[in-house]
């Protein structure tokens, strides 16, 4: 991790000779989410191919942008587009991002995904807030000699969540009649859809849904100090015992239709925040 900090000063720097700004909020646009971008104020963007250390998107749907400017008033910067571990990328670069919104001034990280439910309660096209996590990945991106410039060693996971952040969205979606879940989001690493048994395994343990994303960006927010609020869209249904084979188009398609849901949400939560 010792090369991370030196690593975060490069990108801001090559950042902030194109934008002057200081974001309240980092925003990761993920599947289901991209539409938000429209709706900002751009001030400045640049394709991560300009940004030193970044990594190349390779996912469908990501973009691979990073747009800096205001969601109706509020200083944000966004990742359209994000990385994942099943790239083949190390976890430490996959979360660079994070450690660079929060040295540009950022103070919450709002995150997206799509998932697949396995709650028998949800449908495809619901969200869930993400209330906790398990990490499955097998790897997390604190290993290593840690930098106390960035963190502490041993971050504290009792909440990594903010529970105001998950009350402020809860209460958007009783506004709006969005229908709404609070639950447990467990990653994997993927590449793989899961099989019958690990679906009734990661159950069993305590998930609502399962991704191969959001925890690893979620732990290093934690570290450096950022509230984090969570959205999962359920975009197939993983029910073991009806369990049909996955369409990634079909998966892109309810998670795009879900997408104006997610952005009210997303909307309601920053519209309480601070604008000055």
């Amino acid at each position: 991790m010792l090369e991370l900090f030196g690593q975060i000063e490069e990108a801001v720097g090559v950042i902030r000779q194109r934008w002057a700004g200081r974001p309240r909020a980092g925003i990761i646009l993920g599947t289901g989410l991209g539409g938000l971008v429209d709706e900002i104020e751009v001030e400045a963007s640049l394709d991560y191919a300009e940004i030193p250390h970044f990594l190349r998107s390779t996912a469908a749907s990501h973009r691979g942008r990073l747009v800096c400017g205001r969601l109706r008033g509020l200083p944000v910067i966004a990742m359209e587009g994000r990385f994942h571990m099943y790239e083949g990328y190390p976890l430490k670069q996959v979360t660079l991002p994070v450690r660079v919104m929060k040295a540009l001034g950022a103070e919450l990280l709002v995150v997206s995904n799509a998932c697949g439910g396995m709650n028998p309660n949800y449908r495809a096209g619901d969200i869930m807030v993400i209330e906790d996590h398990i990490n499955l990945m097998g790897d997390n991106p604190l290993i290593g000699i840690n930098d106390d410039r960035l963190g502490p060693r041993f971050p504290d996971m009792s909440e990594p969540y903010d529970r105001k952040l998950i009350e402020r969205a809860l209460r958007v979606a009783r506004r709006d009649d969005i229908v709404a879940h609070q639950g447990v989001f467990v990653a994997v690493a993927g590449p793989n859809l899961e099989t019958r048994a690990e679906y009734r395994f990661l159950r069993l343990i305590g998930a609502d849904v399962v991704g191969m994303s959001t925890v690893p960006e979620v732990i290093v927010a934690v570290h450096c100090g950022l509230r984090v609020v969570g959205f999962s869209i359920v975009t197939d249904m993983c029910l073991p015992d009806a369990l049909e084979a996955a369409n990634l188009d079909k998966i892109i398609a309810v998670a795009n239709g879900a997408e104006p849901k997610l952005r009210a949400l997303v909307r309601g939560v920053l519209a309480d925040e601070p604008r000055s």
